[in-house]
């Protein structure tokens, strides 16, 4: 499955690298994991302490895998833990919604078979990703509080003694859904909460993609922390299953080490005289910069980039804005071209992703009209000053918004309602290359057939006159004699 993540790291790197997932899935088949600096340190506490895992509970992919928690519980628990809490995320996004119900009772089984072995394993906390811990590019702090309070202080609006009767029960309000299912702890017979976060305890966060656990990653590592009054902040040993920011070294111990994506084109570009310009909103600010520049934070070279975040709106679903901020990420765009300072203006446009991701086919049409005009706005400067256009996407979605038997036909629901599709699709996605500037003879390639978002790096380069690097996915362009 693609994601937003993986798609611009390729398209910007010119290459494609073993990622996230299955980095960690060699990790764990090799049980290198184990034999880790970041193993090791959280292991310091198994004797004493507790082993918190925090992340989200699906099986998508796209953000962590199940297998991934169950392997890592596994090996935890004959390595010596003998407390184990589990703070759940549900999903409903990159997989079905109502299918938490199902992950959890998965897990649950997976914990009774640890006790049976005399390991005290629980979940002891859960809430929607979309609603707790999961915000990202820190547009909401308050996401990664109702985490705080749920994990760390134990505290959170539901109250309940058993965690498959805490997600059916939070499912049975007609507006509930697992992208938002509110917060919920375990308590014991006095009401206490039974798994907080205590001086002591081990905490792995055990999502391998960095964009929405980074900010938790923050609050559990610095100590300089002001973005809201975490009250009590214990003494512990933290872990991610990654290293979430390279820039930053955050956070400073992880189990399974990131990929090193280097020499990217954007780097090439700029140390070759390229004069950048990367906008887009805040949901997507990154993808067109830090993943963009193989997850690197900042500029390559101040004087000769200029990076530009439009605020996305925040409190509420992106199927009540569909416009989102598209027409404003154009002017930004429009105004970066006729200026004349920039050779590569490059934008993403939110609309599909984030407004597919809900469901809600009317809003995604209107979301899309945006994204058009959108892309008419920054096509019609580009026809002003004789410049050249590259259009593709990083992933599919809204091209199909309903779930399908293998014949094709749509799956119903009991009620005979068509079943809606919130996640990414497998289908290809299309490029489309013109202008005004683009020289006389440029076509396309015809013998490059797995051709993909990596070969997009080495085209850009040819039509700023450059020859990529050797290493890089072959261009998807050539030049043809008339």
């Amino acid at each position: 499955m693609g994601n937003s993540e993986v798609g611009h790291n390729a398209l910007g790197a010119g290459r494609i690298y073993a990622q996230g997932a299955k980095l960690v899935d060699l990790a764990l088949a090799s049980g290198k994991i184990y034999e880790g600096e970041g193993f090791n340190y959280i292991k310091e506490s198994f004797g004493h302490g507790t082993l918190h895992l925090i992340g989200l509970l699906s099986d998508g992919g796209v953000h962590s895998c199940l297998d991934q928690l169950q392997l890592l519980l596994k090996g935890a628990s004959d390595r010596g833990t003998k407390k184990i809490r589990v703070h759940i995320l549900t999903d409903g996004r990159d997989v079905l919604d109502g299918s938490s119900v199902g992950f959890v009772e998965t897990l649950e089984n997976d914990l009774s078979q640890l006790q049976s072995k005399g390991v005290d394993a629980q979940i002891i906390s859960g809430r929607g990703h979309m609603y707790v811990t999961m915000d990202r590019y820190e547009n909401d702090w308050s996401v990664v509080k109702h985490g705080w309070d749920a994990q760390v202080l134990g505290g959170a609006p539901h109250k309940f003694h058993n965690d498959v009767e805490a997600v059916k029960e939070l499912r049975k309000d007609p507006k509930a859904n697992d992208q938002y299912l509110p917060p919920f702890v375990l308590v014991d017979e006095s009401g206490k909460p039974v798994g907080p976060i205590v001086d002591g305890d081990a905490v792995v966060t055990f999502n391998f993609r960095a964009d929405r656990i980074v900010m938790l990653a923050k609050a559990l590592e610095y100590t300089d922390f002001e973005k809201f009054d975490r009250v009590r902040v214990p003494k512990i040993r933290y872990a991610g299953m990654l290293q979430y920011d390279g820039e930053l070294k955050l956070p400073s111990h992880y189990l399974v080490s990131p990929p090193g994506i280097e020499r990217t084109s954007g780097e090439y570009l700029v140390n070759n005289g390229v004069r950048t310009f990367a906008c887009s909103e805040t949901v997507k600010f990154g993808h067109v910069t830090f993943f963009w520049n193989g997850n690197r934070s900042g500029y390559f070279n101040p004087s000769m980039e200029e990076y530009v975040e439009v605020l996305s709106d925040s409190g509420f679903t992106f199927n009540v804005h569909p416009k989102m901020k598209a027409l404003e990420i154009a002017e930004k765009a429009r105004d970066a071209i006729l200026s004349g300072k920039f050779d590569q203006v490059r934008v993403n446009l939110c609309n599909g992703d984030m407004v597919g991701h809900t469901g809600d086919i009317e809003a995604t049409i209107v979301a899309y009209k945006a994204a058009n005009e959108a892309v008419k706005m920054i096509l019609d400067a580009i026809e002003k000053v004789d410049r050249i256009y590259v259009v593709t996407a990083d992933h599919g979605n809204v091209e199909d918004m309903v779930k399908r038997n293998k014949s094709g036909q749509p799956l119903l629901e009991k009620n005979r309602n068509i079943q809606i599709l919130t996640s990414h699709t497998l289908e290809p996605v299309p490029i489309a290359i013109g202008g005004p500037g683009l020289a006389p003879g440029v076509k396309f390639q015809a013998d490059v057939p797995s051709g993909g978002l990596a070969n997009v790096a080495a085209t850009v380069m040819n039509l700023q006159g450059f020859k990529a690097p050797s290493d890089y996915e072959t261009t998807l362009i050539e030049v043809v004699d008339k």
